[in-house]
């Protein structure tokens, strides 16, 4: 009697001449239309490599570049050193996530803005300025969120608003004053909130009424009245208010 064959061979090609098939296809470890790595599907190789976790490792030099990156989300971190210069930016976003932190020096300079991403969020410190001067805003104002506050003095001059946001928003008190005129009222008015007093009485005169505001919760009583007159109601109303409750105190 002749032997039956594997379930599927026939009516599905890649099945043909698959490796896989006499191994894995009748004990349900691949399965044609769903689980299946020869597939141009994401969601097939994905599910066969959930199921054979073993076998990713063969496939990392794939020349299919969705196999390769699937392939390196399973495959033992230990083996996918070598993808970090994938020419797929997809199999070189996996690969940042997975290599170890201290690896990830040799990512820095990749050309996808998102595995630079990747590469800011997890780079130890001490390697964070390789990308200060990163062409992506977003990655520098990771590098500010980042950097010792020691070092955060190198980014108050940044091109971007929103970096040097980040900056006012970490930097000691004491050293707000190099960003107390920046061109940002932004900027400004996050430097108002944290500002020692002598600071924020200087900003209380900002031609900016939200910045003004910031600053009459930290300035010193002494130089509130005028702001009773200010022309902007919320600031007159937070002036009185300081100036009401020291008076009941």
């Amino acid at each position: 009697m002749n032997e039956q064959p594997a379930l599927g061979v026939g009516r599905y090609g890649l099945c043909a001449g698959c490796s896989y098939a006499a191994s894995h296809l009748n004990s349900g470890r691949c399965k044609p239309g769903d689980s299946c790595v020869r597939a141009h599907s994401g969601r097939q190789i994905d599910r066969f490599f959930r199921a054979n976790r073993d076998q990713a490792e063969h496939f990392l030099a794939d020349l299919f570049w969705e196999r390769r990156a699937i392939a390196a989300r399973y495959a033992p971190v230990e083996l996918i050193g070598d993808l970090t210069s994938d020419s797929d930016e997809i199999v070189r976003r996996v690969v940042v996530d997975r290599i170890p932190a201290d690896e990830l020096v040799k990512m820095a300079g990749d050309p996808d803005r998102e595995v630079r991403l990747g590469v800011v969020a997890r780079i130890p410190e001490e390697h964070l300025h390789r990308l200060l001067h990163d062409p992506d805003y977003l990655i520098r104002a990771t590098v500010a969120r980042r950097l010792p506050h020691g070092q955060l003095a190198k980014m108050a001059k940044d091109a971007e608003r929103e970096v040097r946001k980040v900056v006012a928003a970490r930097l000691p008190p004491f050293a707000l004053d190099m960003l107390a005129n920046d061109p940002e009222p932004e900027v400004r008015a996050i430097v108002a909130e944290r500002a020692l007093p002598g600071l924020a009485a200087e900003l209380l005169g900002d031609s900016e009424w939200w910045v003004r505001l910031a600053a009459v919760g930290n300035a010193p009583l002494e130089f509130l009245s005028p702001l009773t007159g200010d022309p902007e109601v919320e600031v007159r109303e937070a002036a009185l208010a300081r100036l009401t409750e020291e008076n009941a105190i």
